[in-house]
């Protein structure tokens, strides 16, 4: 399922630099992350994806994949500055990393997320579905 962009924006097949990543998570209300867990976490993205405003060279949305390559994938880092929401841009990273695990990994890979309340509808239009309650997803937070 590809979506296109609208026009004025280009989707680029790479982790957004560490600067515009930190930017990103933060102006989306995404927990902010350090600089160091940025440039430490960011290569090892399996797949990752981020949107550029032609006009302003601002990257304004992104998104990436986890993964061990063959069974298990996890969508991190789903986010799209407030200005440029509703116009399709999650609709397209997304659809673009789940694109690359269905021609990249074997058949039956796991994909999972974790679905803040705003992304969950955007996430439905591409099959996910809730798990509860026969699993559900758990965190911590280590010091």
């Amino acid at each position: 399922m590809t979506v296109a962009l609208p026009e004025g924006y280009e989707l680029v097949a790479a982790v957004p630099g560490v600067e515009d990543y930190l930017a990103l998570r933060r102006l989306a209300g995404l927990t902010p992350a350090t600089r160091e867990q940025a440039v430490a976490g960011l290569p090892g993205s399996w797949a990752a994806r981020h949107v550029v405003h032609v006009a302003s060279g601002a990257t304004v949305a992104m998104g990436r994949v986890l993964g061990d390559g063959g069974w298990c994938f996890q969508v991190v880092d789903m986010a799209v500055l407030p200005e440029h929401q509703r116009r399709g841009l999650g609709d397209a990273v997304l659809a673009s990393l789940l694109e690359q695990i269905r021609d990249d990994a074997p058949p039956g890979a796991f994909v999972n997320l974790l679905a803040d309340p705003p992304g969950r509808r955007l996430y439905a239009r591409h099959g996910f579905t809730e798990t509860a309650p026969a699993s559900v997803g758990m965190a911590t937070r280590l010091p």
